[in-house]
């Protein structure tokens, strides 16, 4: 048994979706089922059950899933002793981040960080929100960057700077010449939002309920679960939707998208880890760079 097959494991578990676990390792298909099916053929035990396209955890799958985030765990933190006695020199930094971040933020921040510390690997998982709470809490990742809010009293959390929101549509729409004004104009237009769980989905279910409506009472056509999916779809139909200005930024200079007047409010992101964890040299560097002095 080796960490890389208990982390697949922990990925697929969690997700019960072969392909979905695979894309949030950046790995192949076939090497994560290859993994799956190593573990489970060294150990004589069945781990998943196979129905159709789904996979769902036996009863050995789910009492041996708590075993191996425990395992995870202890090993990781083994590993940021080792770390931390190599001065920064060499080891692994294993970063979770929403997609905002993940795409529009982070990846200065990373390329900042590699050239002041070339012996240090940065791995990168993306989701949404709520799947990289899930991640740090259970130490798939020793960081985790997000742009929605976060609840867990698990985890320590700063915030950072943030971005901004805005309502935009296709040239054409309706509320080009009328925005709109009251709750009830906000029903009057079709809608393509990101899935539930995301920090960009939080915000604007938020800005819904200050209007004493609910995403249940709106024309939602589509809910989907990237950004730049949801641009897509919007750019090419008569939909509104609300998306971070580092999304749209391209396609409203393009025309392909117009801002329609609105008053949302900014948001923060932030940085996650665990309470029960202490922060690693190369981790406390990090977030300096990000702007946070953690002594």
């Amino acid at each position: 048994m080796t960490f890389d097959q208990l982390r697949i494991f922990i990925a697929v578990a969690e997700r019960e979706h072969v392909t979905q676990a695979a894309a949030a390792l950046n790995m192949t298909q076939s090497a994560t089922s290859a993994a799956i099916s190593a573990l489970e053929e060294r150990h004589a035990v069945q781990l998943f059950d196979r129905i159709g396209r789904r996979i769902i955890l036996t009863d050995a799958g789910r009492i041996f899933l708590d075993e191996a985030r425990a395992l995870l765990a202890r090993a990781q933190q083994a590993e940021q002793v080792l770390d931390d006695l190599a001065g920064l020199k060499r080891g692994t930094l294993r970063l979770g981040a929403s997609q905002t971040v993940a795409t529009y933020w982070l990846p200065l921040l990373m390329q900042q960080f590699r050239k002041q510390y070339p012996g240090l690997a940065l791995e990168l998982i993306t989701g949404n929100t709520s799947q990289v709470t899930t991640m740090v809490h259970d130490a798939i990742v020793d960081l985790g960057f997000v742009e929605g809010t976060v609840s867990d009293p698990a985890l320590s959390k700063q915030s950072l700077r943030g971005d901004e929101l805005a309502l935009v549509v296709a040239p054409g729409h309706q509320w080009i010449e009328q925005p709109p004004r009251k709750a009830n104009d906000f029903l009057k237009s079709a809608w393509i939002l990101r899935e539930p769980g995301s920090g960009t989905r939080a915000i604007a279910d938020a800005f819904f309920a200050s209007h004493r409506i609910s995403a249940l009472d709106l024309e939602l056509t589509l809910e989907l679960p990237s950004n730049e999916a949801v641009r897509a779809a919007v750019e090419a139909g008569d939909s509104a939707t609300i998306l971070s200005t580092l999304v749209t930024q391209a396609s409203l200079e393009a025309g392909r998208l117009v801002r329609v007047n609105c008053n949302l409010p900014a948001r923060q992101f932030h940085v996650l880890w665990h309470r029960e964890r202490r922060l690693t040299k190369a981790e406390q560097r990090l977030m300096k760079i990000s702007g946070i002095d953690h002594a």
